[in-house]
């Protein structure tokens, strides 16, 4: 592959969305959208007590959101598009190879969704000047969003070589984002209720029934007729409920690229509490917490104060304790794209033996 005549075709792809005015239509309300979310954020003082990780957290997010949403139009006509404008064919007469045109087409993708992430630097330096943040959190986090962006543009890019049909290709680009995306929660959600299994749930409360009027057991010493919890019966019931099994079915989630880029960032924590602090680590902790299997007895006294019962495990702890998916569901991700693009270079590369009905030459 010719570094130099690679770079030509992605110059010449570049300098074509460069002169589109929708392109910096779309670049100056995704700025709008940032500086409403900055001043929000500002108004209620969340950068100023801490919030500035979920503030970084949630701007990443909307870059991710956004690309998600613009690139498969950007690259989801990237080859049959020229094809149907009769661009195509002048290229591929050159010196260029057909890998050339297709992945110098997905590095043009590539960096026209990069853009994105460009006009947001600003408002992720305020981000971060605001508040100590966690380097490898700004890094990790970065990183990932670019590789996501790369799996998207690569996606279009190879639906557009293989497919005939502008509007078909970028159909299915979307199809596939939203695979990805909303049917893997889809799958997760109704998966895990449809598989469900017993659980029993047993609950020991205090014998109100013995407790005169205005007493409160758990504050009393015994004195002016009321009595102590120890002197109260209790009274223990049992019930069987059906519990939903996510746990068998969280490994959908693994793919979804709002998953990948929370699993893959360094968690933050509350120092009290050990309670998440951006939006990263709360999604991390609601895919992990999925991980654990339901237990198949559950108890629930009712008779101890809750000060004497054991500490419950805090979510630092439960992602401490259960496996990252995050590298799974990126291989997964670059599989797909890989295979799509390699798919679209079998089917651009002339001569052909045989073109779909109705495909324009030159």
């Amino acid at each position: 592959m010719n570094l130099h005549r690679l770079r030509t075709i992605v110059g010449i792809e570049l300098r074509q969305r460069v002169r589109s005015v929708a392109w910096y239509v779309l670049l100056g309300v995704f700025a709008v959208i940032l500086i409403g979310l900055l001043a929000l954020s500002f108004a209620s003082f969340a950068l100023w007590e801490g919030g500035n990780e979920l503030f970084f957290s949630l701007v990443i997010m909307l870059v991710l959101l956004l690309v998600l949403l613009v690139s498969p139009t950007l690259s989801g006509s990237a080859v049959n598009g020229d094809r149907d404008a009769a661009t195509l064919a002048p290229v591929q007469v050159t010196l260029a190879t057909t890998a050339e045109i297709v992945v110098g087409k997905f590095l043009a993708a590539w960096i026209s969704g990069l853009a994105f992430l460009v006009v947001a630097l600003p408002f992720l330096l305020v981000a971060v000047l605001a508040g100590s943040l966690n380097p490898l959190v700004i890094l990790s986090s970065l990183l990932i969003l670019v590789v996501e962006v790369a799996v998207v543009a690569a996606i279009g890019v190879g639906l557009s070589a293989i497919l005939a049909r502008p509007l078909f290709s970028v159909a299915s680009t979307y199809l596939i984002v939203a695979a990805l995306t909303v049917g893997t929660l889809l799958v997760f959600g109704l998966g895990g209720a449809a598989l469900r299994s017993p659980q029993e749930l047993v609950t020991r409360e205090l014998d109100y029934a013995a407790v005169p009027a205005n007493c409160d057991p758990f504050s009393s010493d015994g004195s002016a007729g009321c009595p102590s919890p120890g002197e109260i019966g209790c009274v223990e019931s049992s019930r069987i409920n059906e519990v939903p099994r996510f746990d068998r079915v969280w490994g959908v989630l693994a793919a979804n690229p709002f998953v990948i880029l929370a699993d893959a960032t360094p968690p933050t924590y509350d120092d009290e509490y050990g309670v998440p602090t951006d939006l990263f680590s709360q999604i991390a902790f609601g895919v992990r917490a999925a991980q654990i299997p339901p237990e198949p007895r559950v108890e629930y006294d009712g008779c101890t104060p809750f000060s004497q019962q054991q500490s419950s495990v805090t979510p630092e702890d439960q992602i401490a304790g259960t496996a990252p998916s995050w590298f799974v569901g990126l291989l997964v991700q670059v599989v797909l794209a890989g295979g799509l693009m390699s798919w679209g270079i079998a089917r651009t590369r002339t001569p052909a033996r045989r073109l779909p009905p109705g495909t324009r030459v030159a």
